[in-house]
Parts: C-alpha cells; sequence; structure tokens
C-alpha cells in the first residue's frame, strides 16, 4: 500500500512538522512580550499550552484516524476546544482594549461590573453556539425562558434593580476612584474599595460601606480632585496686644516646617477679626490632615512662648529665676567654665527655652544670632545631600551646646530637631564673646569641637553620596 496516496499520511505530516514549530514561534513571541510588560504574554500562554495541543490532536482522531465527529470523544473534545477558544478570544479582547487602557479614556472609567455582564454574555452565547452545532440542542427555547425569567424578576425588584442600575451610571462616570478622600453626607475619608452595590470608606475609626444609590442621589464631594495641594485651613486666637504681623510671621513659619507640607507651595497666615487669625496650608493629600493639624496646634504652643506671644491670651511664666539660675550653675557654667561671678552676670541676658517633639531648633545656612544650651531632651543633628535626603550626623543629650558658629559668624553646617519636648538655655553671642575671650583654653577647645562637628557633616554626606 502507497502510504503516501493515504489521506491521513499528509494531516500527520502537517501536525508532526507543524505543532513543533508553532510552539517554538509562541514561546519566543511569549518571551518577548513578557520583556515588553504586555498584558497579552498569558493569552499567548494559553494558545501555546493549551489551544494548539488540543487542536493538533482533534485534527489527528478527525482526519488522520478518521474517527466520525459525531462519536461523543470527539465531540467532548471540541466542546473543550471550543470553549478554550471562547476564553482565548474574551481574554485577548480585555488585554488589548481595557488592560492598557490611557488613563483618564473611557476605557479605563469603564465599571468592572460592565466588563463581568459582558464577559458573561460573551460566553453565554458562544456556550449556546456550542451546544447548537456540536451537541445539536436546541436553545432557542431555552433564551425564550430566561427572557421570560428576567422580566418576572425584574418586575419584581424594580426598586433593588432601579438602585444598582443608578449606582452603574455613577461608577461609569466615575467622579471618583480608589485612595481618592471623599465627604459625604454620611462620612469622610479614604475610598479603599468600589463594586456594583457600594463604595467602602476607611474613615479612620472603621469602614463605612456606603450603597451607590446613596451617593448617585446625594451631593458628595471628592477632596483628592481636582489634583494638587489639598488645602487645610486652621484659625486660632492671640491676644490683642500681639502684632498682628509678628504673628502672622510665626504661624506661617511653623507650618512651613510641617513635614507634610506640599512642595512649591508657601503657607498664607492672616488676620480675620477678633484676635483671629487663620493659617491655609497646603498639604499632599487629605490623609495628612490629621498629623498636620495636631504638629501646627503643638509646635505654636512652643513658638508662641519662645517669642513672647500670647496665644489663647495664655502668658509663659516657665522662664523664672530659679529655674533659670538653676540651669546656669548644672549646664552653662561647666560647659563655659563659669564662675558664680560670671553666672550671676549672665542671670539677665539668658532665657529658658522650650521646643516641641520634631520642632527645628538650628537651620542649616544661618548664622545663629545665640548659642543655646540644652538643659534636658535630646537634639538630632541632620544634614541634607544633594538629592535631598536626610542624613543624621549625631545626637546631643542635656548639657551639650548648639549655636557655636555664632562666635564665628559662619552659617551652621547642619539642621537640628528636637527628638522630645527640650529645655534650653539661650545666650546672645554679644553677651558671650567678653567671657569667652578671656579664656584662651576654652576657645581652643571650642576650635576643636567645631571643626570635628564640621569634619562630621562632610564625612557623613561624603558617605551617604558614595552609598
Amino acid at each position: 500500500m502507497n502510504i503516501f496516496g493515504a489521506a491521513w499520511f499528509y494531516w500527520a505530516t502537517a501536525v508532526a512538522i507543524g505543532l513543533p514549530v508553532l510552539v517554538v514561534i509562541l514561546t519566543e513571541l511569549q518571551h518577548s512580550l513578557r520583556r515588553r510588560r504586555s498584558h497579552l504574554a498569558r493569552q499567548v500562554s494559553l494558545l501555546r499550552n493549551y489551544v494548539l495541543p488540543l487542536a493538533a490532536l482533534l485534527l489527528l482522531i478527525v482526519n488522520a484516524e478518521g474517527v466520525p465527529a459525531r462519536d461523543n470523544a470527539v465531540r467532548i473534545l471540541t466542546t473543550a476546544f471550543g470553549f478554550l477558544v471562547l476564553v482565548l478570544l474574551v481574554s485577548m479582547l480585555n488585554a488589548a482594549v481595557f488592560a492598557g487602557a490611557p488613563e483618564g479614556s473611557w476605557r479605563q472609567r469603564l465599571p468592572v461590573i460592565f466588563l463581568d455582564v459582558a464577559r458573561f454574555v460573551l460566553i453565554g452565547a458562544g456556550l449556546a453556539v456550542i451546544l447548537s452545532y456540536i451537541w445539536g440542542v436546541r436553545v432557542g427555547g431555552l433564551f425564550t425562558a430566561l427572557g421570560v425569567t428576567s422580566v418576572v424578576i425584574g418586575l419584581m425588584l424594580q426598586n433593588s434593580v432601579g438602585q444598582i442600575v443608578s449606582g452603574l451610571f455613577m461608577l461609569f462616570e466615575q467622579p471618583f476612584r480608589i485612595d481618592d478622600w471623599l465627604d459625604s453626607a454620611t462620612a469622610r475619608g479614604r475610598i479603599v474599595e468600589v463594586n456594583w452595590r457600594a463604595v467602602h470608606i476607611d474613615t479612620g475609626s472603621g469602614l463605612r460601606i456606603t450603597p451607590n444609590a446613596v451617593l448617585a442621589s446625594t451631593p458628595f464631594t471628592n477632596l483628592s480632585r481636582p489634583p494638587g495641594a489639598y488645602k487645610l485651613a486652621i484659625t486660632t486666637t492671640f491676644s490683642e496686644a500681639d502684632a498682628p504681623d509678628r504673628v502672622c510671621a510665626m504661624l506661617s513659619r511653623v507650618a512651613g516646617e510641617l513635614p507634610q507640607l506640599y512642595s512649591g507651595f508657601l503657607p498664607v497666615s492672616e488676620p480675620v477679626g477678633g484676635a483671629e487669625y487663620c493659617t491655609t496650608i497646603c498639604l499632599r493629600t487629605p490623609a495628612d490632615e490629621s498629623a498636620a493639624r495636631a504638629n501646627f496646634l503643638r509646635w505654636i504652643w512652643y513658638a508662641a512662648r519662645r517669642e513672647g506671644l500670647h496665644l489663647d491670651g495664655a502668658d509663659d511664666d516657665y522662664s523664672t529665676a530659679e529655674r533659670l539660675g538653676q540651669a546656669l550653675r548644672t549646664v552653662v557654667g561647666p560647659a563655659l567654665r563659669l564662675n558664680d561671678a560670671d553666672q550671676q552676670s549672665l542671670m539677665s541676658h539668658a532665657r529658658l527655652l522650650r521646643y516641641g517633639a520634631g520642632e527645628t531648633v538650628q537651620y542649616a545656612g544661618q548664622v545663629p544670632a545665640a548659642m543655646l544650651f540644652l538643659v534636658a531632651g535630646r537634639v538630632r543633628i541632620t544634614a541634607t545631600a544633594d538629592d535631598g535626603s536626610v542624613v543624621p550626623i549625631s545626637t546631643l543629650e542635656a548639657g551639650g551646646f548648639l549655636g557655636l558658629t555664632a562666635l564665628t559668624r559662619q552659617p551652621n553646617l547642619a539642621d537640628a530637631y528636637a527628638l522630645e519636648e527640650v529645655t534650653a538655655v539661650e545666650i546672645g553671642r554679644e553677651h558671650l564673646e567678653h567671657l569667652v575671650m578671656r579664656q584662651p583654653l576654652l576657645l581652643q577647645d571650642f576650635g576643636h569641637i567645631l571643626e570635628e562637628r564640621q569634619s562630621q557633616v562632610r564625612q557623613s554626606l561624603r558617605r551617604e553620596w558614595m552609598n
């Protein structure tokens, strides 16, 4: 018998040669798509691993072996093949049209529930075609029964369905997205989940589930749109005797040091009447509002007392003669090698200051006008690298001092901020110079300390740059 004249020979040869070639081509295509991070890589994998081998098996069984197409085994394999093709087409359509949709396009705004319904309809229609052509099932009656049933269910649940539809239309418009901040009549917080029925809002004290129909029928505010800075307004009250310009300058300075501040926007403070002042602060996100408000109100309590202002009309009576004298004896005297007479001479020129945790005590690039001697608390010394990163240098504890460059008229190389509440004695440059100049050994020690601190800053920045 001449095998070249048999019909099965050509089919078997085509499958034997074509299947390996197509597998190699699809494998290379899959690797290329993965390198480009394409959403179609999974679909090519499905085509290579399942659809193509099953198609080859069907060709061998039906055309090479001559098994009738009406055989049950062939029907089962054909059904599986048709279902895989249907899944592949739906998956490729989703990956090509919606997975890589540009930001803000209608494809990106389309709610997930619409895609799920469309997939369900396409798969249902495909299964109906498979059942009709492969198994000979009459699907016309099935569609009629489903249509009648859907009408009956729609009439029974028209109120619920109406709410769902209104919610779906709102989702299609997409006035908010995941991680947006929403302010509505029922909740205020960050959106963590949006589905076909409800919006899940993290309020900070729990998860508020708000039905889509409720949001569709009531006004709400999306605090995250338009994109950009979120403005926080804080009202404070001072004494009527405080100069408004001094108060506004202090409030704006403290607000400008907040870590939650949106870069590129400067805080604005202005009097609003009745000894009240409004400070407007631009934040990166509404999520920072609570922390920014807490830091601002805490820091202005300390800053107002340092600058002699009267927040809420209160006076600062902390820097008493008893406390100041104790600080001069225990901290300033040993640091400057002062005798009792020198300490007494500084009583009228020194004062006790307090800083809140996280507040800046010393600014890099500025020439200090006074020295600070730490009585209580810790201060972290940091420097800023060229890329904007903060590099820790050292930590000063009680007994240490800051502002040594006040004696040399040099700018600070590093910043300093309080790790906790800090109490310090401040003494102006003009009141220290005549005391220090009389002690050459002390001047020499200060020179060594200053040189050591500057060298420490440069070495830390160099290590950060090398890393």
